[in-house]
């Protein structure tokens, strides 16, 4: 009965270490640094109208539905976003909502990671800074965009939304979809996204 007793708990032990080492092993893969963007990203084949079709909201006031965005390539090789979206105000105020937005490149040879600059076209609405990093895209079919606003100790995302995008408001094909499904666990958001309503409100 006591050896019985000690080859559980030695099981238990081992068990726990294992355990353990999955946690770290998964919270490294986490870390927000480690995350790959779009390769060479090419923001002339980007530009146009993208739809959303799924969002991870962050905390706070986000656009809920009916979410498009207009991307536009400036003389100076810069782009410029203009997008809409309903949002509920006050908790009952339900509108339209113009943002504009203006992105940066911090590291030229990282072009899918940039910095927006947004403002909302109405003093109710908030304007400020994110990274807007593209994770994945094919050009023509889908995107898949990210953001981390405040970060844990380990690296990992506190606060953080993505959002993916289609060029057609009504899906994405199965195939894209798993593409898709991938990107959103590479960025440990897998489960969490809710569909974007396109009803052509806004």
């Amino acid at each position: 009965m006591c050896v019985h007793y000690r080859m559980g708990s030695s099981k238990l032990a081992l068990m726990l270490v294992l355990l353990s080492c999955v946690e770290r092993c998964l919270s490294a893969s986490c870390v927000v640094d480690s995350f790959t963007v779009k390769e060479d990203f090419d923001p002339k084949r980007y530009a146009g109208k993208w739809y959303a079709l799924q969002k991870k909201d962050p905390e706070g006031l986000f656009l809920q539905d009916n979410i498009s965005a207009e991307y536009t390539i400036d003389d100076d090789g810069s782009m410029t976003a203009s997008s809409k979206g309903r949002v509920t105000l006050f908790g009952f105020w339900v509108v339209c909502a113009d943002m504009a937005a203006q992105y940066s490149v911090p590291d030229p040879t990282t072009p899918g990671k940039m910095f927006m600059n947004y403002q909302g076209l109405a003093s109710y609405l908030s304007s400020g800074g994110d990274n807007y990093w593209v994770i994945d895209t094919d050009y023509d079919n889908y995107a898949i965009t990210y953001a981390c606003r405040t970060l844990k100790e380990d690296g990992s995302c506190e606060d953080g939304y993505a959002l993916v995008f289609s060029r057609n408001p009504r899906g994405l094909p199965p195939a894209i979809q798993r593409v898709v499904r991938q990107k959103q666990e590479d960025i440990c958001m897998a489960g969490q996204f809710q569909p974007v309503l396109q009803s052509g409100a806004c």
